[in-house]
């Protein structure tokens, strides 16, 4: 399980030693330093396990799932206690996201605080069903520079250091997350901020909640949160922990928006049976899994297209010729490479015949200009090689509609043009490489694909989450059940503290109405993940926007 390997891996973790101080001392707290190759070098990356059991109620689980992780993010020459940070941004991922996929944006955000001489910590935290991961084969990969030794792993059933992969968790492995929704991941963060910074005021005056995409409505959730049900004694509510709140690609909001309608917060009587509908599809599906793109061995093949790209950008065919035959990973790659509807339908031609580098491939699962689905999509570059317009799913004439753009993203879609074709290997030009064309130029593409590469396969705490818990979507759709309405005790919580929000505008929401205090910016050029991945410096010679302000709301004396 994930906690054996953060233990036991010697490649992407180390034991700390001198130099790691824990945020206060705590028994069965274990902190370790990350080796990173990113070129931010000016922040010290750890992470951060403490144990913190279940209720008894949550049933029959791995003993690795009674604890709570989390990415820790601090300047080389700050303070080493979070306590004496001048402030601490806590994060809740997005769908199908790990603390992982914060690395570039909490790095990027206090290095740049630092450099103003202002020392901020970024705290990138996980939810308990990543515990059921295995990513001992990545990591001894990476340790080897094999990638044999990961897809052995993980398709062939070899050993690594003296274990085998057991396959991905199902049945009565997973049943547990039934218990694991909304209030125990609200639950799960108050208890973290508590042990991690025990002085109320610390909590109050320092600590910025916030989140991606998905994450935003729980720290919504989380502000107007009561956790001992009472709303007279107010030092247990959400808001009291918070000095402010971030949106990345999101709002702060408990209300879960619907593109062209705006926030949905369903009354009691529709939001009761609706929870009691989410729960029987709980019971039956624990974990959010589809036959084929989203479901756990789909979610750690992109980790692994990441670690083909990081070992060998340029080598041809390296993951692909690798992959299993089977119908989940064949329905994927059709889904997210087909071209049009007759080769989506029928499979022809077939897409592992394209000759393309480890670098395209990766691309072209992730840019804004072929990936389909718009939560995934990332503006890395652009494919080099001949393409033609792509309408699968839908054409690009439509993708201006709101509803479209909602779901496939709003730039243009193409695919390659030559398939078994030995001549034509495509290749990938980064996102400072791009040159103004028919489908993108320079100001469109933000991320490096060879961060995103590392990002997606360097972080012990990874990007892509195999085990969505289903509970989490139910109770987000349905706060206002009784069961949830019972501790959303303080509906103002939100409007008692500033929030600063960045949107992408070429992402999912449409950015929220300012307030005084408040800051919100509009990110042109910017996809969905780009707002996680944005490279230090864009192609307007800038440093990333984005992390700057950020950086600078989170500084400022007095947030409101």
């Amino acid at each position: 399980m994930r906690t054996q390997w953060l233990l036991g891996c010697g490649v992407s973790i180390v034991l700390a030693m001198s130099g790691v101080a824990p945020a206060n001392a705590q028994e069965g707290r274990a902190e370790t330093a990350v080796r990173s190759t990113s070129p931010v070098t000016d922040v010290i990356e750890t992470v951060v396990s403490l144990p913190a059991p279940l209720p008894p109620a949550a049933g029959q689980h791995p003993p690795e799932c009674d604890r709570l992780s989390y990415l820790r993010f601090r300047a080389a020459n700050g303070p080493a206690d979070a306590a004496d940070a001048d402030r601490i941004l806590v994060a809740q991922p997005g769908i199908f996201e790990g603390a992982g996929a914060f690395e570039s944006v909490a790095r990027n955000t206090v290095s740049t605080a630092a450099a103003a001489g202002r020392y901020i910590e970024f705290w990138a935290l996980d939810r308990r069903s990543n515990c059921l991961e295995d990513h001992a084969g990545v990591a001894a990969a990476l340790r080897t520079g094999d990638l044999d030794v990961a897809t052995d792993y993980y398709f062939h059933k070899r050993e690594v250091d003296g274990r085998r992969f057991a396959g991905y968790a199902d049945g009565a492995q997973t049943e547990w997350l039934r218990g694991v929704g909304l209030e125990q991941t609200l639950r799960d963060q108050y208890e973290l901020l508590r042990r991690e910074l025990p002085d109320p005021a610390v909590r109050a005056n320092k600590v910025l909640c916030g989140g991606h995409s998905l994450g935003g409505f729980v720290t919504g959730f989380f502000a107007q949160w009561d956790f001992d049900g009472n709303p007279a004694t107010l030092d247990d509510a959400g808001f009291a922990q918070c000095a402010g709140y971030f949106a990345l690609d999101t709002v702060v909001d408990a209300a879960l928006p619907v593109p062209g309608f705006g926030p949905l917060d369903l009354p009691a009587p529709v939001a009761a049976p609706l929870a009691a509908v989410g729960g029987v599809a709980t019971g039956a599906l624990p974990v959010l899994r589809l036959p084929a793109v989203i479901n756990p061995e789909t979610t750690n093949l992109l980790a692994l297209t990441g670690l083909a790209a990081r070992l060998n950008p340029e080598g041809v065919n390296d993951i692909v010729a690798r992959l299993p035959h089977n119908t989940n990973v064949d329905l994927s790659l059709r889904t997210l490479l087909a071209g049009n509807f007759a080769m989506f339908a029928t499979g022809s031609p077939d897409v592992r015949t394209l000759n393309a580098t480890n670098d395209a491939v990766l691309g072209s699962i992730m840019d804004d200009n072929s990936m389909i689905l718009g939560f995934i999509q990332a503006s890395v570059g652009f494919v080099r090689g001949p393409v033609v317009p792509k309408s699968f799913p839908v054409p690009n004439e439509v993708l201006s509609n709101p509803l479209m753009r909602s779901a496939f993203g709003n730039a243009p879609k193409v695919s390659p043009a030559e398939f078994s074709n030995p001549v034509v290997v495509y290749g990938w030009d980064d996102y400072d490489e791009v040159v103004p064309g028919p489908f993108t130029g320079p100001a469109n593409e933000i991320t490096s694909i060879r961060q995103l590469a590392r990002s997606l396969c360097e972080q012990p705490l990874d990007f892509t989450e195999w085990y969505f818990p289903t509970q989490l979507v139910t109770d987000l759709s349905a706060g206002n059940a009784p069961a949830l309405a019972a501790h959303r005790l303080h509906r103002d919580g939100v409007l008692r503290h500033p929030v600063f929000t960045a949107e992408a505008k070429d992402g999912l929401i449409d950015p929220p109405r300012a307030r005084a205090g408040d800051v919100v910016l509009v990110m042109p050029g910017y996809n969905h993940i780009d707002l996680l991945t944005a490279a230090a410096k864009q192609n307007d010679g800038r440093p990333e926007q984005v992390s700057t302000a950020l950086a600078a709301f989170a500084t400022r004396p007095v947030l409101r």
